[in-house]
């Protein structure tokens, strides 16, 4: 396994994301996309998630391919960032087909970021306008850290962010991961080495290696109030995976959050994984294939989880320092 081109998810041949964000509001959104529809599933493993359209994504549904995914800040005025994707996915004409009407299909999901120091009185909503914004500016390259939906995250002690990886595998098949890491948790020991430092490819976030001497866990305390707290996340590969294939790789790509996040899947927390598959690679031997891609998530999931958190800046009136700034 080594990381892709980009070590982004849009290193999955086809995938775009873009991001929007108000730094005064101090939130954003993130939108990944596609050239065409896609397939996507979804397992949800917090107490208190928050979300728009994911029971279209059980595989008994009628619509099989979605149009976009969104992972905003804003609570639940953050949902309203879909309306703005399928504003601009109906501009250029795309959708589910009902008779002669185009329908965008746009499921997402949002973290808590309300009480973060930023400027949240506004007269209308403003996530249907960042997320139109994210979708038009969708591309193979975009910004990790104080980006998009991870702009007003925070952690149990460290800023949180936005991260993105991604590993390709022997047979050539590509996995990445996409995540807002705003978690109850912590990704880190208390010397700043991260949980996910096993997992870590090509020094992606400072090669600081493993915590050592051993350094015992102290027992975590809910610094956080219910609703405040979540990751949520996309895992995204080029393998042809049906829904119910996509369900298993996205409650694996849970093992990401828990190998990087220390608790994580509280009941304080709405943490969710989209797992998306564009069809591009046949899969030809279903049992091993699945396997490894089913491992593939859980390590790349953990590696995104500490890229967010190593590319966050620092912003006049952060609550929270950046990992950076430990030293």
């Amino acid at each position: 396994m080594k990381p892709g081109p980009l070590n982004l998810i849009t290193d999955v041949a086809g995938l775009l994301v873009g991001n929007a964000e108000d730094h005064v509001l101090r939130s954003g959104t993130t939108v990944l996309t596609a050239e065409r529809p896609f397939r996507a599933a979804v397992n949800v493993m917090g107490g208190s998630p928050g979300t728009r359209e994911t029971d279209l994504l059980a595989p008994d549904r009628l619509v099989q391919d979605i149009d976009a995914l969104v992972l905003s800040g804003g609570s639940a005025f953050g949902l309203d960032a879909c309306s703005g994707v399928a504003a601009g996915l109906r501009a250029r004409g795309r959708g589910f087909a009902v008779g002669p009407v185009q329908v965008p299909i746009v499921p997402g999901a949002i973290v808590f970021d309300l009480l973060n120091g930023g400027d949240k009185d506004w007269q209308d909503n403003p996530y249907a306008a960042l997320g139109r914004q994210a979708y038009e500016s969708a591309a193979r390259g975009f910004r990790l850290g104080t980006a998009g939906g991870g702009t007003g995250a925070m952690t149990q002690n460290w800023k949180g962010g936005l991260g993105s990886a991604s590993s390709v595998l022997e047979d050539g098949t590509t996995i990445g991961a996409l995540v807002v890491v705003n978690a109850l948790g912590s990704v880190t020991v208390p010397s700043g080495q991260f949980w996910a430092a096993p997992f870590e490819l090509d020094a992606e976030f400072g090669g600081l290696g493993l915590a050592g001497p051993f350094e015992p866990a102290q027992e975590p305390q809910p610094m956080k109030r219910l609703g405040e707290a979540t990751t949520i996340a996309i895992i995204a590969t080029d393998a042809d995976l049906d829904k119910a294939a996509l369900h298993r790789l996205a409650t694996s790509a849970h093992d990401g959050f828990a190998r990087a996040i220390l608790p994580s899947h509280t009941p304080i927390d709405g943490d969710l994984i989209f797992a998306v598959s564009t069809g591009a690679r046949p899969v030809r031997d279903f049992m091993p294939e699945t396997f490894r891609l089913c491992h593939a998530a859980a390590t790349t999931m953990s590696r995104a989880v500490a890229r967010a958190i190593h590319a966050a800046e620092a912003r006049p009136g952060d609550l929270q320092p950046v990992w950076s700034s430990r030293r």
